[in-house]
């Protein structure tokens, strides 16, 4: 009969046998040491009372029973009040207020007859206001304007700007002299063109300018603010004659120190010429 061959052992058997033998052999080392498997019985078993008695006591609180007391309880404690304290909102009265509120309709508003009311432009401007950032800006002195709040707050005398020769020194362009200032802006445009004033003012000149300006406007607008234009074929406007912005004043044309059709627009701070393109 063949010899059976013995299966091998699983790693926890074969470690329980080894210490098995050790222990027969040596038992002197294993007396100090606690029976591990025991002990963690013992914490096993715990743990599975303490789960038991969890779910004892759970169920007793929602046991019929109990859930049915528990709401006997409230219903007696509810009545209870009821009866000791009534509706604390039947003797609580609303309060009435002292003070009429308006009333709301669509009759007429009126005033007193003597009450002056003021429709004053408010202070506020934008790129689509210039007349109003113009007020703005000369609410001081116009030789105190800050080129930020000039910029932009008068309109272009023309309908299209094309600038040709700018303010400051140049050569003559009749004579050639060398240095000579230009005081204002030239804008080339045929001759005949409508002009237009940059802004509101009164006419403080209409006529024929001995400097070189042929046929000349000069529109005031206030503070110290005063534009003209020059070299004008015919003029639209007469001295005294209050103007608005864009109303035309002058037809453009060559006439004075011109070697052509266009307009020279100056503008001027207490009658000294500036650059006009800080102001448009």
């Amino acid at each position: 009969m063949a010899t059976p061959v013995p299966l091998p052992l699983r790693p926890r058997d074969a470690a329980r046998r080894a210490r098995q033998r050790v222990e027969v052999a040596r038992p002197e080392l294993f007396a100090a040491l606690p029976a591990a498997p025991a002990e963690r019985g013992r914490r096993r078993a715990a743990a599975v009372a303490t789960q038991r008695s969890s779910l004892t006591s759970l169920t007793s609180l929602t046991s019929p029973k109990v859930l049915q007391r528990t709401g006997i309880g409230l219903a007696a404690a509810s009545l209870a009040l009821a009866v000791l304290i009534p509706s604390a909102g039947a003797s609580i009265a609303p309060a009435s207020s002292t003070t009429p509120m308006a009333q709301s309709g669509s009759g007429p508003v009126s005033a007193d007859p003597g009450v002056e009311l003021s429709f004053s432009r408010p202070n506020s401007t934008s790129s689509m206001d210039p007349d109003g950032k113009l007020h703005q800006a000369l609410s001081v002195s116009a030789a105190k304007v800050a080129p930020a709040a000039a910029k932009g707050s008068l309109s272009a005398p023309l309908t299209k700007l094309v600038p040709s020769s700018p303010f400051g020194y140049r050569v003559n362009p009749l004579t050639g002299a060398m240095g000579e200032l230009h005081t204002g802006q030239d804008f080339a445009i045929a001759c005949g063109t409508d002009v237009y004033a940059a802004a509101g003012g009164t006419v403080t000149f209409a006529g024929w300018h001995s400097g070189g300006g042929g046929n000349r406007v000069v529109v005031d607008h206030g503070n110290g603010l005063s534009t003209s234009y020059n070299h004008n074929s015919s003029l639209l406007v007469k001295v005294g004659q209050k103007v608005e912005r864009g109303d035309k004043v002058a037809l453009s044309g060559t006439t004075g120190a011109s070697t052509g059709c266009h307009l020279h627009f100056e503008v001027m701070i207490n009658d000294k010429t500036v650059d006009p393109m800080g102001w448009l």
